[in-house]
Order: structure tokens, then sequence, then C-alpha cells
């Protein structure tokens, strides 16, 4: 920042790069081009993310998640309100120690709660992945990462463990 030394300056700077983020950003984010990656909650593919600088707006965290057959994604602990809706396959999430089934064409919504929400996702079908894209608003900026309660991996998803005991594998896009 090259401000001139008083804050009011500095959000004005500030307005001025969002401005030109908007301006470059994408504003079509296409699927094909991005790359799935293997992490500890599991094989995903991000759309809108706070790090991610070259898109049209950083408000919303969107990403698809695949589960593979029989497999299941990490455990998080997190505030909630994610929005789940489920593209392809069967199974269940596991929120707060309860069981819910889901299968294609399902939204599964976390609650925003004053204590932390913990919730997996498991994929029922031994034989085909399970998908679902997943929303939330990006509150980080404004409450932190932990936003009022905690973030925090709890488990790894079978995928990351699989990957990680018979090497580095090439996922691909």
């Amino acid at each position: 920042m090259k401000n001139q030394g008083n804050l009011l300056d500095a959000l004005f700077e500030l307005r001025d790069r969002y401005r030109e983020q908007a301006e470059r950003g994408m504003k079509i984010v296409r699927g094909d081009d991005l790359p799935w990656e293997i992490n500890r909650q599991g094989k995903m593919r991000w759309y809108l993310h706070p790090a991610k600088n070259d898109t049209v707006i950083r408000s919303l965290m969107i990403y698809v998640q695949e589960i593979e057959p029989g497999g299941h994604s990490g455990k998080e602990a997190s505030p909630g309100g994610i929005v789940h809706y489920m593209l392809e396959g069967k199974g269940y999430v596991v929120v707060n120690g309860k069981k819910h089934a889901w299968a294609k064409g399902d939204c599964v919504g976390l609650p925003i709660l004053s204590r932390p929400v913990e919730y997996q996702f498991f994929n029922t079908d031994k034989k085909k992945p399970a998908r679902y894209i997943a929303a939330t608003p990006n509150l980080f900026e404004v409450l932190g990462v932990d936003m009022g309660t905690r973030f925090e991996q709890l488990e790894s998803a079978s995928v990351f463990a699989t990957q990680n005991s018979i090497g580095k594998e090439q996922f691909g896009k």
C-alpha cells in the first residue's frame, strides 16, 4: 500500500484494488480448467476461494468434492453454514454425531451454531464415486477463519490416507 499515512486514503486504495480485481477477474470459472487437489478433506476442485485472486468475487467459497466408492470425506469441525448439493451418489453424513442419509439431488445444509459443527460425508456405493458441490459465504475477513467457534481438521479423508500410504499419485484435471 502506498497511502499518504492516513487510513481513509488506505481505504480508497483498497477500493481501487477491489475494482481492479472485479474488472480483470474471471467472470466464468470453468470447471474443466480447474485442477483437482487431494487434501485432508478429500478430493476437491475449488471454484471460488479467499486465496484465489483471479476471480471477479471473493465473497463466496465454492468447491466440488468427490468421494471414491466406499470412501469418506475428512471430518471437520467448523462454524457451519455450508450448503452441499449432492450431484451424484448416495450415502450419509454424520453431523454432531447424528447420521443423515442423502442421495443424488438432495441438499445438505449444515446449521450455524454457537459451537462447532462436526461433520463427515460417507459414500455407501462400493462401485461409483459420490460428488457434491458446496458453498458458503466467505466471512473469514470479517470474523476470522474460526468465525467465532472453531475450524479444525479432525480426521483425514480416505483418499488422502490412501494416497499418502502408497506415495504421490497424479490425479490430473
